[in-house]
């Protein structure tokens, strides 16, 4: 393994443990956008463009979108009441 797989892997690490961690679920969805940016990094480094495409649009851009509108709609419908 070289260093740069290496750094990918903590990396990688380092970001689904920050998503875990994340009290509030407004900033885990977007952690969550930051986790998936990682993602992308290790499978360019492990070589899998492929993958890495499918992977930054969906779970950096789509997923922490979705997620972040819906929660923020919910919280809209909870207050009025």
């Amino acid at each position: 393994m070289i260093p740069l797989q290496a750094v990918a892997l903590a990396l990688v690490a380092l970001g689904g443990l920050a998503v875990v961690v994340a009290r509030d679920i407004v900033r885990q969805a977007l952690v969550n956008g930051f986790f998936g940016l990682s993602l992308v990094v290790l499978f360019l480094v492990f070589q899998a463009p492929d993958v890495a495409l499918s992977a930054i649009t969906v779970s950096s851009a789509a997923a922490p979108l979705v997620l972040t509108i819906a929660i923020l709609a919910v919280r809209r419908r909870e207050g009025r009441r």
